[in-house]
């Protein structure tokens, strides 16, 4: 039996024989008796074995260590003890797996920078037993929230010829010997003699490869990793990191942030209703409010406004700024808290300068905006980029020109728009960001189970 079998089915088990297997957590030893604080992952609450020095193996159960693997048999019984249901009468305990005393997760407050280090064991703590049971039901959520609404879930490759972002941030892969790499006579790298007979990387995006799926089922989404070879340190920032990506054909701009905000509301409250206790422990020891935050972005209604409006309130705020606000350019953290607070909830930011933004996305009649559009959310910043896609061949054509982009490995990617292409849009979301709003936690190492980040490829 389980500890969540325990905790629903407590009516009906109250003074029955149960079975449990789990690890102890803590252990209170006194004289004539010992509790144990035991637990099993499958549901958040622990619970309280006791045993007393009736039971022959008394001195045997003494000598257990926090940490160590265990079968309990025992009578469930109503605790004396106020704000507990339930403890277990213990009948007797089998030990299944020894840990030694120097075991890292001892019963106190650990930092998160220590957890790190120890990332194979801190799923064992209360935090992180939170953290992954949100990752865990979020992803689910994300996953029920499209296929419940007739989308195709597509895997799309990890191994790709094309920098889909155009930011020339890919790992490269290869088989070739780096001692003795081949060079062509112009003293370049010879790609013909690696494992593709071509430049290839990791992924940066699946967006490009479900694009050509959107024009075949009409509603798309991927869910996988993606690869930045950036180094940045920051908190948000990894190496390796998963993205949801829908893509929708037959969509603009306007029924694309439509798509948003029902997705976004949908997984918060998801979330919300299918981890209560890990909520509430979030709430209360990582980000007080948290669970208010969350509540009043569900019931809010999403602002859209241009970028062109937002640098015009950034100008006219009375706040001196670190970065001044400009037109034509990408806005800083502090405008996105600014923005986000100014209209005291999410807000749409779309129409934005073309030149800082991706090849693909369709060019305003104005020459000089494309329909981007980024979600910004009180408390986190940019949650969402998305945007609706350029679907005239010579209209993209031109683009890639113009910013150098070489058509060789992209050539399907452009005969999308020439055999029955069709307005279409689609955004990506960061799961991370996502995990780092929902949990309060603010670090995207503690929301990722075993973070790659520059110097850092452990585990």
């Amino acid at each position: 039996m389980d500890i969540k079998d325990l905790y629903e089915q407590i009516t009906e088990l109250m003074d029955k024989e149960v079975e449990l297997k789990g690890w102890i957590r803590n252990h209170r030893k006194q004289k004539e008796l010992g509790f144990i604080d035991f637990y099993d992952g499958t549901y958040f609450k622990s619970c309280q074995l006791v045993y007393t020095n009736a039971l022959n193996s008394f001195d045997e159960i003494q000598k257990l260590h926090i940490g160590s693997a265990i079968k309990v048999i025992g009578i469930v019984r109503k605790s004396p003890k106020e704000g507990q249901e339930f403890e277990i009468e213990v009948k007797d305990i089998t030990l299944e797996g020894e840990c030694p005393e120097d075991y890292p997760i001892q019963p106190k407050r650990h930092t998160r920078e220590f957890l790190r280090e120890v990332a194979h064991l801190r799923p064992r703590t209360n935090l992180f037993q939170a953290v992954f049971r949100v990752r865990s039901v979020a992803s689910y959520a994300i996953h029920k929230y499209f296929q419940d609404r007739g989308y195709v879930y597509v895997q799309t490759p990890l191994l790709t010829g094309n920098d889909g972002e155009g930011a020339g941030e890919m790992f490269e892969v290869t088989t070739m010997d780096l001692k003795n790499i081949p060079k062509t006579k112009d003293g370049e790298v010879d790609y013909s003699k690696d494992f593709f007979n071509k430049k290839v990387g990791l992924t940066v995006t699946g967006q490009l490869e479900a694009e050509a799926f959107a024009m075949a089922y009409k509603k798309v989404y991927t869910f996988g990793p993606t690869f930045r070879a950036e180094v940045s340190n920051t908190k948000v920032h990894a190496s390796e990191f998963w993205m949801i990506e829908p893509e929708i054909a037959f969509c603009d701009i306007d029924e694309l942030m439509d798509i948003e905000e029902d997705m976004l509301k949908y997984i918060v409250k998801y979330v919300l209703e299918n981890c209560k206790e890990e909520m509430t422990f979030l709430d209360k020891f990582v980000e007080k409010g948290l669970i208010d935050k969350l509540t009043k972005l569900i019931n809010s209604k999403f602002v859209r406004v241009t970028h062109e409006e937002v640098i015009k309130l950034l100008k006219e705020a009375k706040v001196e700024f670190e970065f001044t606000p400009e037109y034509g350019e990408d806005i800083a953290k502090e405008h996105e808290k600014y923005i986000t607070e100014y209209f005291d909830g999410p807000v749409f930011i779309k129409d934005w300068p073309k030149d800082i933004k991706a090849f693909y996305m369709k060019l305003n009649e104005d020459g000089k905006t494309v329909r981007g559009v980024d979600l910004e959310v009180p408390g986190a910043g940019e949650l969402m980029g998305g945007s609706e896609r350029e679907a005239d061949y010579k209209k993209l054509k031109q683009r890639m020109d113009e910013l150098g982009m070489k058509e060789e490995g992209l050539e399907w990617y452009l005969d999308l728009r020439k055999y029955g292409g069709c307005t279409h849009s689609g955004f990506g979301m960061g799961f991370e960001r996502l995990l780092i709003y929902l949990t309060g936690v603010e670090n995207i190492r503690d929301v990722i189970p075993f973070p790659r980040t520059p110097g850092n490829c452990e585990f």
